[in-house]
């Protein structure tokens, strides 16, 4: 879909983070807020650094009382086995009616590290054995590799696969069925997975490309980039930078969506911006950049942004989660729907709808046919 001025329409998505949240209400409250607003997805993050609920698992309750909206887990790469991983990302796809996302990320601590009986540096050895924890290039770069093995291991098994046939007694059809063989730098996986292929085919895969690290494995195997940058001139040459290194992959750049993240504290209602949170860019703070101020001001802002071409959408992370998701969603998101800039309703059912995202053809489907 286009906007007036013949530019596409924004991308809107909002986080779901609450502190110390340990119900299920609060998620589902501020998910089906954000549906009212026909935004394409809500994430909630997830980190072995700190006690929680797992994100996952919170999303899957969400999806049943929900109906367009996607769902987007932060599951790590790091401690996790990429079998397990993929087949619970597939899961979620297949309860929400493909909707479902997973925002990728890596665990580099040594808290963390701990949990699953891993020394760093700084701790004694076991005599004979030398051990450290890895950089965190090379955690990217296993990350990329569990993205590859789960888009393969999502392929392995063909639409149609499972048969039920109560007449012959077959479940499923084993030409359907395809074994991976995938062998990464730290984990190998066979395959063929035990859950059906996703409804989208490959479940939305997001990476938080504000790294250098990362940038690698957004351009190669997300569908969404999230950038943290303060003014639209950094988020635009991050954008080129991305989709360059999508082409040099051998991806359609244009397959690539890149949003900019901003945190949103809305305060006490309509106000204009602070000093140094509108205008050009908000604020750089040590959580990236923020911009406090009022709802109009902010749909300036993301307008600017739009007419810049710096980005294709925001990822927004209200400070006070439900103040500020309603104010997004009732002011911000309705003056830019006013304006022609975003959409009024999902034309579609799944995230990959949202976004202007086609299903993958599976490649051994596709190979097995040729």
């Amino acid at each position: 879909m286009t906007a007036p001025h013949g530019r596409t329409l924004l991308h809107l998505a909002a986080a779901l983070d609450r502190r110390a949240a340990h119900d299920a209400a609060s998620f589902v409250e501020s998910a089906q807020l954000a549906e009212r607003g026909a935004l394409d997805f809500v994430t909630l993050g997830d980190t072995f650094a700190r006690p929680g609920l797992d994100a996952l698992a919170v999303l899957s309750r969400v999806a049943p009382v929900t109906g367009r909206i996607g769902l987007v887990p932060t599951v790590t790469t790091t401690h996790t086995e990429p079998f397990h991983v993929q087949a619970a990302v597939a899961t979620l796809d297949w309860v929400s009616r493909g909707r479902a996302g997973w925002q990728i990320e890596v665990s580099r601590t040594e808290t963390e590290a701990r949990l699953f009986g891993h020394r760093g540096p700084e701790l004694p050895s076991p005599p004979g054995q030398v051990t450290s924890l890895p950089t965190v290039e090379a955690l990217w770069q296993e990350a990329g590799e569990v993205a590859d093995a789960a888009a393969r291991l999502w392929d392995s098994r063909e639409d149609g696969a499972e048969l039920c046939d109560g007449a012959t007694g077959r479940v499923i059809d084993r030409n359907k069925l395809h074994q991976v063989d995938f062998e990464g730098a730290t984990f190998s996986v066979k395959g063929p997975s035990t859950v059906p292929r996703p409804p989208q085919g490959h479940p939305v895969r997001v990476v938080d490309a504000t790294e250098g690290p990362a940038r690698r494995t957004a351009a190669r195997y997300a569908d969404v980039a999230l950038v943290r940058t303060a003014g639209p001139a950094q988020a635009r040459a991050v954008r080129a930078e991305l989709r360059d290194a999508a082409a040099a992959f051998g991806r359609d750049p244009d397959d690539l969506r890149v949003l900019a993240g901003l945190g949103v504290d809305l305060g006490d209602g309509e106000r204009a911006a602070e000093p140094g949170h509108g205008g050009g860019g908000p604020r750089q703070t040590a959580r990236g950049p923020l911009y406090r101020g009022g709802p109009v001001g902010l749909a300036e802002l993301i307008a600017a942004w739009h007419r810049a071409d710096a980005v294709d959408g925001f990822h927004l992370t209200p400070v006070e989660p439900r103040r500020d998701l309603e104010r997004i969603v009732n002011a911000t998101v309705a003056l830019l729907q006013h304006r022609g800039l975003f959409r009024t309703f999902y034309p579609g059912s799944t995230l990959r709808e949202h976004l202007g995202l086609a299903r993958p053809a599976n490649r051994y489907a596709v190979a097995g046919g040729a």
